[in-house]
């Protein structure tokens, strides 16, 4: 067996194993689910018996998971550096596993606007945590004052805008594909966002 062979082969019994423990299971529960005997299991998870292909299939089953997941190796990309825009203070991060979705982290000194009409709306859904100082978000009619390590998750149709308060503030924000689209479509293709939104 080649070195590579052997690595994915621990791997595959080494998550297997992680994802038991993970859900809880004691080796007799997945043993039962994957119509397998305790002392087999326990041999696979150890390395002392072979994997064979219609195990690990029934087995990604019981586990709820794919063989795919079960097998994958890719781990070449795991560091990314961010697309930064110094300009506007914001730092972009695209997440791989699902490349609709996007992180950014933005540090704000102007408070959100006064004005309803500078306020944005669009399809789609964000999530906010605010890093450092105190952040105002301006949601509908409602206004919420968001601390250090206080997070909000809103959707994107509702009229909204963020700021700073006091001070600047740095905030970390997840948005989905959608809400993406609309802050790109209203800043002609970029995303420098007064105040964020």
């Amino acid at each position: 067996m080649k070195q590579e062979d052997e690595d994915l082969d621990s791997l595959v019994r080494k998550r297997i194993r992680a994802l038991r423990v993970a859900q809880g299971w004691s080796l007799e529960e997945l043993a039962t689910r994957a119509r397998l005997s305790q002392s087999s299991l326990s041999r696979i998870e150890n390395g002392q018996r072979r994997l064979a292909l219609d195990q690990l299939v029934t087995l990604a089953r019981a586990l709820d998971t794919s063989l795919d997941q079960l097998v994958e190796t890719a781990t070449d990309d795991v560091v990314t550096s961010p697309m930064i825009d110094g300009s506007h203070g914001v730092m972009r991060w695209p997440i791989k596993g699902d490349p609709g979705m996007t992180v950014m982290r933005q540090r704000m000194t102007e408070p959100p606007p006064d004005n309803p009409a500078r306020m944005r709306a669009h399809p789609g859904r964000e999530w906010l945590v605010v890093l450092s100082g105190t952040a105002i978000l301006m949601l509908g009619h409602r206004r919420f004052r968001l601390e250090a390590n206080q997070a909000a998750e809103f959707p994107t149709m509702m009229p909204h805008a963020i700021g700073a308060e006091g001070g600047p503030c740095e905030i970390l924000g997840i948005f989905d594909r959608e809400a993406r689209r609309g802050h790109q479509r209203e800043d002609g293709g970029r995303d420098d966002r007064e105040g964020h939104d």
